[in-house]
């Protein structure tokens, strides 16, 4: 079964993997986000009554 013959399947596979890992990751994790996360103190919202029309 040619399915299970990693001949050229592996080295395209690993080769991809080496170009992901090696040179798109680092130029990904480059860039700085634009609305960095803040602490904020957690505060549970306190709902309000909903007033139905015909109560």
């Amino acid at each position: 079964m040619p399915q299970l013959n990693p001949n050229p399947w592996f080295f395209i596979m690993l080769i991809s993997w080496l170009t992901f890992s090696l040179i798109i990751q680092p130029k990904l994790l480059s860039f700085v986000t634009m609305n960095p996360p803040t602490s904020k103190p957690s505060t549970i919202p306190t709902p309000t009554p909903w007033t139905w029309p015909w109560t």
